[in-house]
């Protein structure tokens, strides 16, 4: 094995998962080590409960991110949820869809083909997720979630020649499932400014993908039940500090899956959107008191993608 392991090491890959747990000496562009999201948050109503909660309980939220995509709310929805973040200062990121696992794929719901269903089935899709990827754009969003490798490379490309603003970033959802250092670098050098690790890496596991990109790691502190239900809470402290520049992500377990959102549980999505914020105070205060030289972002801070108005 160890003629393989220094083959890695020349590509700039980690020879191994990296159980001495090195720290991080990457950074946010402000030199802040971590940011917080908070997912799931359905539309304009849900992200003003969480603003409002957010200042109840005195956490700094920097980012959030919808799943419901954007093909399901009106222009005037992603209007308000573009006005209201940009006013508080905070990222958003809605996701580009739809995939397989919406639309008439049997094999999306076969035992065995269920890691199809968050790609793109077919060339039509593609255009899909690359119209809701325009549409979000010109609507003053400036953050979406990708969750296949074919439309984050059309993407970029779109980026790069000028038919996205050039300020448009592309977060890799937790389900298109990447799990190892060299996969993850591949994403990056596709485009990708920021990807969710699968919620199940050691910190061994994590601390190697992280040297081997630079771009920040999305990390589920507290993962939906369906992308494993876990509370990892007490690993803010060294997930911050092997992982920088790191956002750390405040799913929520024993609750209901709600994509698609709409009215109909509209009540649902605003008192999930509220426990979550809860939740990341629980996880500051530990975070505080575990690793209190930790350091955070300001809200508008530089390299925070915020929403366009006008």
């Amino acid at each position: 094995m160890e003629a393989t392991r220094r083959f890695l090491t020349s590509l700039g890959l980690p020879p191994g998962d990296a159980h001495d747990l090195p720290t991080s000496t990457k950074r946010f562009p402000d030199g802040a080590q971590y940011r917080v999201e908070i997912p799931s948050t359905e539309g304009p109503t849900a992200l003003a409960a969480l603003l409002e909660e957010a200042q109840r309980y005195n956490v700094t939220i920097h980012r959030i991110s919808q799943g419901s995509g954007v093909m399901l709310q009106t222009d005037d929805e992603i209007r308000d949820m573009a006005r209201i973040a940009t006013e508080a200062g905070i990222e958003v990121s809605l996701f580009a869809r739809p995939n397989a696992g919406w639309d008439t794929s049997a094999m999306a719901l076969s035992s065995g083909g269920k890691s199809i269903a968050p790609r793109l089935r077919g060339q039509e899709q593609l255009v899909y997720c690359l119209e809701d990827i325009k549409r979000a754009a010109d609507l003053g969003i400036r953050s979406v979630l990708l969750a296949d490798e074919g439309a984050l490379w059309v993407a970029n490309e779109m980026r790069q020649q000028g038919e996205l603003p050039a300020d448009m970033q592309f977060k890799i959802s937790v389900m298109i499932a990447a799990a190892n250092p060299a996969s993850v670098r591949l994403l990056e050098r596709l485009g990708a400014n920021t990807f969710n690790l699968p919620t199940d890496l050691t910190l061994a596991q994590i601390a190697a993908i992280r040297q081997a990109v630079d771009i920040p790691l999305d990390i589920y502190v507290e993962a939906p039940d369906d992308v494993g239900g876990f509370v990892r809470l007490y690993e803010i402290p060294e997930i911050v500090r092997i992982a920088a520049p790191v956002y750390i992500k405040f799913g929520l377990r024993n609750a209901p899956n709600i994509y698609p959102s709409g009215l109909h549980i509209e009540a649902s999505a605003v008192a999930l959107s509220r426990e979550r914020v809860r939740r990341a105070r629980i996880g500051m205060d530990l975070l505080q008191r575990y690793y209190p030289e930790a350091t955070t972002s300001q809200l508008r801070a530089e390299g925070l993608a915020l929403p366009q108005l006008g």
